[in-house]
Order: C-alpha cells, then sequence, then structure tokens
C-alpha cells in the first residue's frame, strides 16, 4: 500500500475526478490523501476512503508539502492547469518544488498519472 496525494487546479478538477473514476480500483489498494475541494469531488463521484485536507488555497498543499518532508507520501498527482495564473502560486510551486527536491513520484497529467499507479 502507497500513500497518495491528488490535487488539481480548479479547470482540471472534473478531469481528476474522471481519472479516479476509471481508476477506482487501483486506487482503492492505496492510503488516499486529497485536497479538500479536489478530494470531496472524487469522494463523491467514487466513493472512495480520502483522507481529506484542508483547500488548496486555504492550507492544503501546504498540508501535502509537509507530508512529503515528513516522508508520509510516496506519490503525487496534481493535476496542474498551465493556462490560468493562481493566486497561490507561491505554494504550488513551493508543492512542486518538494516533490522534486524529496524524489516523490509525481505526476502532473493523465500520462504521468497512469504510468505512476501501474508502477506502485
Amino acid at each position: 500500500m502507497k500513500r497518495v496525494g491528488l490535487v488539481a487546479h480548479d479547470k482540471k478538477k472534473a478531469d481528476l475526478i474522471e481519472w479516479s473514476k476509471a481508476h477506482a480500483d487501483a486506487l482503492r489498494r492505496h492510503a488516499l490523501y486529497a485536497t479538500g475541494t479536489t478530494g470531496a469531488g472524487i469522494v463523491a463521484a467514487t466513493g472512495l476512503k480520502i483522507t481529506l485536507l484542508k483547500s488548496g488555497p486555504l492550507g492544503g498543499d501546504a498540508q501535502l508539502g509537509a507530508m512529503i518532508v515528513e516522508g508520509q507520501l510516496d506519490a503525487l498527482v496534481f493535476y496542474v492547469d498551465p493556462l490560468t495564473a493562481m493566486p497561490h502560486d507561491v505554494d504550488v510551486k513551493a508543492l512542486t518544488r518538494l516533490a522534486t527536491l524529496y524524489d516523490v513520484l509525481f505526476a502532473v497529467n493523465p500520462a504521468t498519472a497512469d504510468a505512476i499507479l501501474a508502477a506502485i
């Protein structure tokens, strides 16, 4: 069982929810953590058991980052919207930096999320 973080920018939430629906059986084998709004959408659509953190702008991205630093997250699926400016861009960059620094499996789109899920 791996510990997997799930988060998506607003315009990518529906995509991550659809991906989660398609991969619910595989995700069910892991401990899942998600930022509040993203996680609530996934739970409603799939019934997966997910530990919900704060919404991203309210500290959820920072909570995921802290989990990475503490060695409590094995993989992060973060559907990024590259075309929309984020008011909490500093938090987003910090989370990306920590996932890279601590060598955590890190997916930013469906192709990399599929590869990571197949590997864990």
